[in-house]
């Protein structure tokens, strides 16, 4: 089945409003876009204050693992319920609620004492992005009705994050040197405060649905993923065939397969099964799953690479790690040329040897690496690799909806975004330690310790970007499965 856009045949409410002026429109669309921004801005930040979380707070590379994956974990795990809620009580109610408590929670975090109180505060963030993430994005879509604005929309939308993930590195870099790392993770809290206060004067409420939730689907869905990831981070400190490990990834399994059935039975499913009636959107859906993990890893390995073993400040890291997003926001407004013309499968194809490429590239990093000729090269194919393999899938995962789909396709895509960062990171964190387990194991007797710990992260790292490279793989599979569009065959 080939992807048509022309289900959706009038503009949604927000554009559809008597008198509504171009300007308003414009601003909702750029609140909408810095929510996105706000998020994105918010991984970024958090990616430069691992180095002082694990030296203030004492965190392992498994505990700063749990510092991402306890957001991620609630985030995804929630996305298909905070969906559903904006379909039944109003998406910009539920919007703003979400961005209510993601703002409260960030505020929250920079007081962090404990690791345990850092984690926790970033599960109660995680549920705010899971409110406010879907119903941010089916607003965008509303928004649109015609096919080249929706996607001109979609690449706006995502520039937006990448122009914020720039300006928040530089600016988490630039706080975390003149003072600490809680400072950096208060920054986004005059953008959400901005939200607050800007949105309900330029966004329209949406007319609630009549319905139910489909709690027993939530629940199961986000047992399921906790299971999973916690069965993976715990392979990490302990065998495959630990009772523990593999009794959590059974059941993770098992709770995920009943989640399905339970899904087939409800009236009013959590997932709507028939957004998987169209070939492009599943395996739309399968990519952005599998793609998650070639990009978790950069960011998580690389900021601590060049702050502990390579003496970078944390604004030069911030610095550093700029090309990416820079590459990004450049190459979404390309990829929506570069879609209609050559159609998003080979789109996809070439976003995903360029990630393959940027994570081989980067595994072969040494302590003694020259920047311009080892690191920006492999970070400017990042970025345009994540661009090209981020915008078709969008579009893919967007296209021929009828209106009332719009907010469970854009549950479906942020959830399978979320929980394949999740599941990527915990599986890289797991390859990573036992990489560095048996360098430890193999290097000289009587080997200084500071260069010991630095052979044994530069290992670690190594392995975990040729796992990144290994999902780059899998997306680079499932876009063969995609069908060209009519546009790119004709």
């Amino acid at each position: 089945m080939s992807v048509h856009t022309s289900k959706v045949p009038v503009p949604g409410p927000l554009l559809a409003a008597p008198g509504r002026s171009a300007v308003r429109a414009g601003t909702a669309l750029a609140l909408l876009a810095g929510c996105n921004a706000m998020v994105l801005l918010d991984e970024s930040m958090v990616q430069i204050a691992l180095p002082g979380m694990s030296r203030g707070l004492g965190l392992t590379p498994v505990g700063l693992g749990w510092v991402v994956n306890a957001y991620l974990l609630t985030f995804g795990g929630l996305l298909l319920l905070g969906g559903r809620m904006g379909d039944l009580l109003g998406r910009r109610r539920v919007f703003l609620v979400g961005v209510a408590l993601f703002t409260v929670a960030a505020a929250l975090r920079g007081a962090a004492t404990t690791g345990e109180f850092l984690i926790a505060v970033r599960a109660v963030q995680g549920i705010g992005s899971a409110l406010a993430a879907p119903s941010a994005l089916a607003l965008v879509l509303s928004m649109f009705g015609d096919e080249g604005a929706r996607k001109r929309a979609i690449a706006l939308y995502m520039a937006v994050g990448a122009a914020s993930t720039a300006g928040g590195l530089l600016l988490a870099g630039a706080f975390s040197s003149l003072g600490s790392w809680q400072w950096v993770l208060l920054l986004n809290v005059p953008l959400g405060l901005l939200i607050l206060l800007l949105a309900p004067l330029v966004i329209e409420e949406t007319a609630p649905s009549r319905g139910r939730f489909d709690l027993a689907g939530a629940l199961v869905s986000t047992l399921g993923a906790v299971a999973l990831v916690f069965g993976l981070t715990r392979a990490a400190e302990h065998p495959w065939t630990d009772p523990t490990v593999a009794g959590l990834l059974a059941a993770g399994a098992a709770l995920l397969l009943l989640f399905l059935r339970i899904e087939q039975k409800a009236r009013q499913p959590i997932v709507v099964l028939r957004l998987f009636a169209d070939r492009n959107r599943t395996w739309a859906f399968a990519a952005t799953f599998a793609v998650q993990g070639s990009l978790i890893g950069t960011g998580f390995f690389l900021v601590q690479f060049l702050q502990q073993f390579a003496g970078y400040s944390p604004l030069l890291s911030a610095a550093a790690l700029t090309p990416v997003a820079a590459a990004m926001m450049c190459m979404s407004a390309a990829a929506v040329w570069l879609e209609r013309r050559l159609g998003a499968r080979t789109l996809l194809l070439a976003g995903s040897l360029l990630l393959i490429a940027s994570n081989v590239w980067l595994s072969r990093l040494t302590p003694d690496f020259g920047y311009a000729a080892e690191v920006l090269p492999a970070l400017l194919l990042f970025g345009t690799g994540m661009a090209w393999c981020v915008v078709p899938s969008v579009i893919l995962a967007t296209s021929g909806l009828h209106e009332d789909e719009a907010g469970a396709a854009s549950s479906v895509h942020n959830t399978l975004q979320t929980l394949g960062a999740s599941l990527g990171l915990a599986l890289l964190v797991t390859v990573g330690t036992q990489a560095g387990q048996d360098a430890q194991q193999s290097l000289p007797a009587g080997t200084p310790p500071e260069e010991a710990m630095g052979q044994v992260f530069v290992h670690s790292m190594s392995a975990s970007f040729l796992a990144g490279a290994a999902f780059a793989a899998a997306a680079f599979v499932i876009a063969w499965f995609v069908r060209p569009s009519g546009a790119a065959r004709s």
